[in-house]
């Protein structure tokens, strides 16, 4: 097998050198594999060529030469390989031999299960033979093998998708687990002493078509601190937390990192199973326990088949040792972690964010998907990692999950960056706030949200300010500049000034924040009775009693809240309210001249995107020009171009506005409000809750934030044990109600 480079570069003169150096080393790869008894036994001399043949034909070779070189080679190897295996036959192999992760290699093929994944190797050719290592480097292949199509699209003259290298196409179609240990390689090695604080300097980022969205930046995240990352909508807070989680920016590898972003995919797997399941360390060191336990099982039995001063019996010892050491390492690994408490642990998360104890043994697909989304919460809040990166998670949560996810993250040992615009969930979790705005970040530290609210205020004030004199003293030496440059008595004056100026620090002025308004038009007036439930029952099959005897007087001036946990019946009883549903007992009885304002959680739904708001409006809503509705929709944001894009191009809190904008058409008297805060970044919130403060009508709104709850209602009616009744208290009290019934329970005192 001598001058096989030579013979890769004859077959193929156009071959880059790169390209032909991990060929060469390939097959001297797999001609060492055949002079090795346990590689011997599982090496395909035809996949293996086969294998080359296509990587030198995509390299621009002939395919009849090809195939002449490939043929050749593999009668060499397979003459080598019959001479070797007859050898070693008779000699046998009585060098010390590691761990064959091979023979502990499942049937599944997947990477994360064998002992070099858990010891964090990579494994760059893979097909259906033997795996190998390459020392190729892969950065450097990528760029050869760019410009290996690109001499092969100008050769065909036209565009030819080039096919590359199986050692950089190998990646499999990304699941959970392989993308945790992806991100989060398994070290058997200490960590211990290992800094967990995060510092990037200087970094730029950018999304979509090269829009920039951070310039310069530095992210700073002490270890053990809770930072909110707040900020407008669509100014990029989202993309910097995606890419942390795929270490597009760098991040220590010692660091792991678990990103919330959306719901798990619905199978089989129970949703106790499931959260069990997300501890991929944990759930492939028990693989690998089980894989080394049972392959010491079997060199016990193979020992007893040979005599004690055999050489198969030192072989079978020497791997019995690796064998041992290893399991000591996987033991150990697994006892740091609490393996053993890992079921109470995943319950009692379940259980805080809703699940009973019947439903954590259901199947996840049975879930919708706001349930999932609560699945991959209570997964990620399982791993317990370094860097936890949770998106805007009150979304879909009620408020005793809210609470209990604040309490839980409170006592979170390791870092958290958290987006969410909801104010009393940052005031609960956050030491830290992060202002992302006009390309950079600022730091507001030791402040919840409350705090860093008012002190941004003030340190806009100051930065203008401090702009402001700066500019100022800029013109006053300009001018002294322009004036006496060329005046030979002053000339030596307007060089120091020129210096002063060179010297003077670059500001940028504080960008005004648009604001953002609400306005719903005042209601005519109607006499009482306006809208009332009288011993309402409804279910919606008559033997499963969803809401039973409810009485509800609503006013002109009523400002109710409806709390409890998700399929309680809260949006039930709105529509029954709205008379989308009829009760199965007692009487929904309203004013005949009544007009109601609905605002759905799901009002997406309703809207065809592809037209713009105007348009939609029109064809919806009948009746008025096309002026009125623009006018109409500027009162809630939408102003200028935005009536008149697409709808799919607006962000979610500007889809919102625009469904606020529907509702009050029709003038209503009484506005019912379904996740009205979902979408809306803080300064439309701020605009939403002075809206319905100066509203002349009636309000009864569901909602998980409890801060627009806190400004805007004065009654708060709960949906628990199959029925709506009048909670004695505000949204504070029935926060402190729901930890209370937390405690009884051990959820939130355990864990």
């Amino acid at each position: 097998m001598s001058n096989i480079g030579l013979q890769v570069r004859q077959t193929v003169p156009s071959i880059d050198h790169i390209v032909a150096e991990y060929a060469t080393g390939y097959i001297q790869h797999v001609s060492k594999a055949t002079e090795d008894i346990v590689s011997a036994q599982h090496i395909n001399i035809d996949e293996e060529m086969g294998f080359i043949k296509e990587l030198l034909i995509n390299a621009g070779g002939v395919e009849t030469k090809v195939s002449g070189l490939i043929k050749s080679l593999t009668e060499q190897l397979s003459t080598k390989l019959q001479d070797n295996m007859s050898k070693l036959e008779i000699t046998g192999d009585t060098s010390k031999r590691l761990l064959d992760v091979n023979l502990l290699q499942s049937n599944s093929k997947r990477d994360i299960n064998t002992s070099l994944a858990l010891l964090g190797a990579t494994h760059d050719i893979e097909h259906t033979g033997r795996k190998m290592e390459s020392r190729v480097d892969k950065k450097k292949l990528e760029k050869q093998e760019r410009k290996i199509a690109k001499k092969v699209a100008k050769r065909n003259n036209k565009f030819v998708e080039y096919e590359a290298s199986k050692l950089l196409n190998s990646k499999k179609e990304d699941d959970y687990d392989s993308f945790f240990l992806e991100i989060n390689p398994l070290d058997f090695g200490s960590s211990a002493g290992k800094s967990k604080d995060i510092k990037l300097e200087n970094f730029d980022l950018y999304v979509g078509d090269g829009k920039r969205i951070l310039s310069e930046s530095t992210l700073t995240l002490a270890y053990g601190r809770r930072y909110g990352l707040v900020g407008q909508n669509g100014i990029g807070k989202s993309t910097l937390l995606r890419a942390l989680s795929k270490r597009e920016l760098n991040v220590p590898k010692h660091i792991t990192i678990l990103h919330v972003e959306q719901e798990i995919r619905g199978d089989d797997t129970t949703a106790i199973q499931s959260v069990l399941d997300a501890d991929v360390w944990r759930k492939s060191l028990l693989q690998e326990e089980q894989k080394l336990g049972e392959r010491i099982s079997e060199i016990e039995a193979l020992r007893a088949q040979f005599d004690e001063d055999s050489n198969e019996v030192k072989k079978l010892d020497n791997e019995r040792e690796d064998l041992d050491a290893h399991l000591q390492e996987v033991s150990d690994k697994l006892y740091d972690m609490e393996s053993d408490k890992a079921e109470s642990r995943a319950a009692g998360i379940l259980y805080g964010l809703g699940f009973t104890k019947e439903s954590q043994g259901y199947p996840t697909k049975q879930f919708s998907g706001g349930w999932r989304m609560r699945l991959s919460l209570a997964r990620a809040l399982f791993c317990q990692p370094d860097l936890l990166l949770l998106d805007e998670p009150s979304n879909m949560l009620d408020v005793p999950s809210i609470t209990f996810l604040a309490n839980y993250l409170q006592g979170y040992k390791s870092t958290v960056l958290v987006v969410s615009h909801d104010r009393s969930f940052l005031n609960d979790v956050a030491t830290d706030i992060i202002h992302q705005h006009s390309e950079r970040l600022d730091y507001y530290r030791g402040s919840n949200f409350d705090s860093f609210y008012a002190t941004k205020e003030e340190r806009i004030k100051n930065q203008r300010r401090e702009y402001d004199n700066q500019m100022a003293y800029r013109k006053h030496l300009q001018e002294f500049i322009d004036k006496f440059r060329y005046n030979a008595a002053k000339s030596s004056e307007a060089q120091s000034r020129i210096k002063k100026l060179e010297k003077l620090p670059m500001l940028e002025a504080p960008e005004d924040e648009k604001a953002v308004t609400f306005k719903f038009p005042d209601p005519d007036n109607v006499s009482p009775p306006i809208l009332q439930l009288q011993n309402v029952t409804f279910g919606y099959e008559p033997t499963k009693i969803l809401i039973n005897n409810v009485d509800l007087d609503v006013q002109m001036n009523s400002r109710i809240a409806f709390c409890g946990g998700n399929g309680t019946g809260k949006t039930t009883l709105l529509k029954l309210l709205m008379g989308q549903l009829s009760p199965l007992d007692g009487m929904v009885s309203k004013n005949g001249r009544l007009r109601i304002g609905y605002f759905a959680q799901h009002h997406v739904d309703a809207m065809d995107l592809e037209l713009s708001a105007v348009t939609w409006m029109s064809q919806t809503f009948p009746g008025k020009t096309d002026e009125d509705y623009r006018r109409h929709l500027g009162s809630f944001g939408i102003t200028g171009s935005l009536g008149l894009q697409k709808m799919e191009l607006l962000s979610g809190g500007q889809k919102s506005r625009v469904a606020f904008a529907a509702l009050c058409l029709n003038q209503p008297h009484i506005l019912i409000l379904d996740e009205p805060s979902n979408h809306l970044d803080t300064q439309g919130l701020d605009a939403l809750a002075e809206a319905l403060n100066n509203f002349a009508g009636g309000i009864l709104m569901v909602s998980h934030d409890v801060t627009i709850i806190d400004r805007v209602c004065n009654e708060i009616w709960i949906s628990e044990d199959n029925t709506v009744k009048h909670f004695p208290g505000n949204i504070h009290d029935y926060k402190k109600h729901i930890l209370a019934a937390a405690d009884i329970a051990g959820v939130v005192r355990k864990h």
